[in-house]
């Protein structure tokens, strides 16, 4: 089953800082990471296409996108920038399960705060948030890569 669109969500608060968006199109990995974040957060939204991730990130103002590098037509980059231009204090955490230095080098060069590998999201997933939401930037050490290397 394919996680809710924000599309639909009539009823969403705005502008809430206790809130975050899962962008991930891969339900059953999403409801394992969306279990890990509501420990954080007050709610998490799942979405599954970019336009719901758009149109939440504009409505709600979330204080994180987890965002699967995959989402989009053209990548993650163009994304990044764009919940940049929505939502100004919206802090990014990228999920890959690419494990090169240059992915990692790349998503923060667009703008991420974090990049976090998919095998390794029970080790690092909540080490990235907390990094992330205190101003810090973070890449798994998986990556070999200092997270201030962009």
């Amino acid at each position: 089953m394919a996680p809710p669109k924000l599309m639909a969500m009539k009823n969403m608060e705005p502008k809430s800082s206790t809130c975050a968006i899962l962008a991930d199109r891969h339900s059953a990995l999403a409801e394992g990471i969306r279990g890990l974040l509501e420990t954080a957060f007050k709610t998490v939204y799942l979405v599954a296409d970019t336009p719901s991730l758009r149109e939440g990130t504009l409505r709600l103002h979330p204080a994180l996108v987890v965002l699967d590098m995959s989402m989009g037509s053209h990548g993650s980059s163009r994304l990044v920038q764009e919940i940049g231009e929505l939502s100004p204090a919206t802090r990014v955490l990228i999920l890959t399960v690419h494990d090169e230095a240059t992915v990692a080098r790349i998503a923060l060069g667009a703008g991420a705060h974090g990049v976090v590998l998919k095998r390794c999201i029970g080790n690092d997933l909540m080490q990235a948030v907390d990094a992330v939401l205190q101003g810090d930037k973070y890449v798994s050490p998986e990556f070999g890569v200092s997270a201030s290397v962009h």
